[in-house]
This record gives structure tokens, sequence and C-alpha cells, in this order.
């Protein structure tokens, strides 16, 4: 049987979140020293802890905090199937923690001994039920073969194994698993153009679905357009999560990220009105702000234009977010889109600005604000010029006369036009001006 949108061998090895084996650790930019790792872990649970636990100890650049990482990945890694991913681990340790965070070869070796068995009587099944023909028992068979090959983090055959659980679905709700299935190892995967798909399907079963289901699809959905870079499709599917997520998706997001993510990607999308409907006046958002109170604080202070002590909110968050696995890459992007709003929002309603006063408020120096200034303009997003000798910003106010006169003459020539056109057609129908079509020749 073909499998719809097999996954690449080489995604397997982008399990880009931590969880690829073997690839080098990208040198640590930066030091987080206030991220506390044990609590921050907790949040989550099976392989996205892992993979976030991995993605900590590669980027952190703390050797304390690696280590603590590090151990806390090898501890829960004993606890499950996948052996490859302990002696990944146990060579990143190197000896560091001592003999007892080694690589334990008996313990891979009884696992593997397990997993062979298990996998023959899984494979034997299946095919008994593929000879009788009963569609239930394949669908489940296939599902086991998919969960088993998930736990030994092989995620590419647990990815063809959910798929072809479709041609035996009979019921919505089988539609719904195998959906949220497929989501959840392509998310794994970096494959985020299969989740915005299978969203989708989930999405449209006929019969409605569980609140907790549909809050865990706008949260994969909000997590493909981020990773795809559609921060305001992103950011409405954030803010349109239910509190019903909970702690429900922890295998994928935890709640407080919904409001991060949802959050930043807000203030670099949307204009005022949409912030203060979608965002601040949205009680079911609300909830999730309350969990991360310093971004509830940058929301507000960004919609009252204290932006100063927005960008200083932002700048405490940014070495933590670049340790997320999914927003560490869009971080530089989203502050500047984010700084770029602010600085075009605190020049609308001046006719002039001091420059000194402004590089205060943004906590830059005059000759870096107007670069960003002039970037601005020559973007046609600020209509304005720089005074560089006297360091003032003039706005150019369009001419609103003008601008009304050009509308209203536009308006009018508009409806002499479909006057025109009705008055034309009406004509036709009177004097019955209608070409009418022949009968078929056989």
């Amino acid at each position: 049987m073909d499998v719809e949108g097999e996954v690449p061998a080489a995604a397997a090895a982008a399990v880009a979140n931590g969880l690829g084996g073997g690839s080098e650790a990208s040198p640590a930019p930066f030091s987080a020293e206030q991220l506390d790792v044990e609590a921050y872990s907790a949040q989550y649970s099976g392989r996205t802890r892992l993979a976030r636990l991995l993605f900590v100890a590669d980027r952190c650049g703390v050797e304390a905090m690696q280590l603590e990482a590090l151990r806390m990945a090898y501890d829960d890694i004993k606890k499950g199937e996948d052996v490859q991913l302990h002696r990944d681990v146990a060579l990143k340790i190197n000896g560091r923690l001592g003999p007892r965070y080694g690589l334990d070869q008996a313990w891979v070796d009884a696992v593997s001994r397990r997993a062979e068995q298990r996998k023959e009587k899984l494979e034997n099944e299946l095919n008994g039920y593929r000879t009788n023909l009963i569609k239930e028992s394949i669908r489940m068979g296939y599902n086991d073969i998919g969960d088993f090959f998930y736990a030994h983090g092989q995620l590419s055959d647990a990815f063809k194994s959910y798929i072809r659980t479709r041609d035996y679905c009979t019921t919505s709700k089988h539609i719904v698993q195998m959906c949220m299935n497929v989501i959840l190892v392509s998310i794994e995967l970096g494959q985020f153009t299969h989740v915005t798909n299978y969203v989708s399907k989930a999405e449209q079963t006929p019969d409605s679905l569980d609140p907790i289901i549909v809050a865990k699809l706008r949260a994969a959905a909000g997590l493909a357009n981020l990773a795809q870079k559609k921060y305001k499709v992103a950011a409405r599917k954030f803010v349109e999560t239910g509190i019903e997520l909970g702690n429900n998706y922890s295998e994928v997001i935890a709640p407080q990220d919904v409001a991060v993510y949802g959050a930043l990607c807000a203030l670099a999308s949307f204009d005022r009105s949409d912030l203060k409907s979608k965002v601040i006046d949205n009680i079911n958002f609300r909830n999730f702000l309350e969990l991360v109170p310093e971004v509830r604080e940058l929301v507000n202070d960004f919609y009252a234009s204290r932006y100063g002590s927005c960008l200083g909110h932002l700048e405490k968050l940014k070495p933590n977010l670049l340790l997320d696995i999914h927003l560490h890459e869009h971080v530089e992007t989203l502050y500047r889109d984010i700084r770029h709003k602010a600085i075009i929002q605190y020049t609308l309603p001046f006719i002039s600005v001091d420059l000194n006063t402004m590089a205060t408020a943004f906590m830059t120096s005059v000759s870096m604000l107007e670069k960003e200034l002039a970037a601005l303009i020559t973007e046609n997003k600020i209509q304005a010029r720089i005074d560089s000798h006297n360091k003032i910003l003039y706005a150019r106010h369009a001419d609103q006369r003008n601008t009304t006169f050009q509308r209203v003459l536009q308006t009018g020539n508009e409806f002499e036009r479909d006057v025109k056109s009705m008055l034309l057609r009406a004509n036709l129908l009177k004097h019955e001006y209608i070409q009418r079509t022949g009968p078929r020749k056989m």
C-alpha cells in the first residue's frame, strides 16, 4: 500500500527538536542562568519533555544547567524504550556525571530484545487481522505498531503506521484519533505541512468535537503557522485556543507556551483594535496570560504606549525564549517587528518628535534610532522626514482635503459607470436583444 505524504528519511534526523541522534551541538550563543530547568521541564511529558531538555542542554551555555538537563533526560529515557536516544545522551554526558550516568549496555540489550519480541508479535497479529479482513482489528493493529515505533523513536515508521489506519476508520472518533496521532508525530519530525493538513481533516469531521480536542487542534495549528512564519494566523489560532487545553496536551505544548507564543505573535502582527479585542479583552486568552504575568504586563504596557517598560520586559524574557524549542528561531524577527510597531505607534500622534526623548523611551542611542527611523521611512511605514542636525522627526501628514475630493470623484465615476451598465442591460432586455443558445446537436 502506498502511504500518502511519506516522510523523507532526513526528516527523522531533523527530529528538529533535539531528539535527532548524533547531531553536533550548536555553539551556545548566550547565557540563561535564570532558567529553572526542573520547573520548566515539569510542564511537559513524553518525548517533547526529552526534546526540550536536550535542546536546553545544547544551547544554554552554562555547564551546570547543561548537566542538570542531561541528567534529567537520562533518567527519563531509562523509563522508556528508546535505546538510540539513551546512547546519544550518554555520549553527551561523557562521564561528567559519574559512572551511574554512562552507557548502560545491559539495559540496552534487554530493551532491544524485548522490542524484537514485541514487534514480531504485533506484526503477526496484524497479519492475522488482515487475513480475516476485520476492519476495526486492522485499524487497532496499525495503531499498536505506530505506538511501538513512536516509543522506540522510529518516528518515520510511526508516521506511516498511523497514516495507514485512515483506510480502516469507520467513525468520526477514529478519524480524529488518527489525525491526532499524525499531528503529534509530524510536530516532532518538523513536518508542519502535515500538521496543517491533518488539523483541517480533524476539524472537518461531521460530528461535533470535544472541547479539549478543539483546543488541541487550535494549539497545533498555531505551532504549524508559527513554524511557517505566518505570525498573524498563528496569533489567531493561539488566542482562539480554549482554556480546556490545560495540561491535557503536555506531550506537545504547555498552557504557558500558548500565552507566550500567542502574545508575541499578536504584538508583532495585530493592529491596535485587534490587540484590544482579541487579546486584552479576550476573557479566554486572559486565563492563559495570567499564567505568565510578565507577558501579561508587556502586552498591557504595549497597548498603553509604555514602550520603555514593554521593551524592558521583552529583554528580560529573551534568554529563556531563546531556549524554547519552537520559538528560538523566531525571537529576533518577532522582537524586531514588535519594536518597529512600537516606533510607528509612538510617532503617529505627533507633528514633530524630539529624537533624544524618543531614544530614551526606546532605550537606545540617537544614532541607532535614526537608522531605525530611516529604514522605516524607506519602507514607507512612517510618513516623515528626519532633521538630522537638530535631531527632530517631522511628520508628513497627507493633504486630507485633497484626498477627500479624490475619493468623492472616484465614487462618483464608479456610480456613473454602474448606472450606465444597468440602463444598458435594461434596454437590452426590453428590446429582447438577447442571444439564446440553440439546441445541442448530438
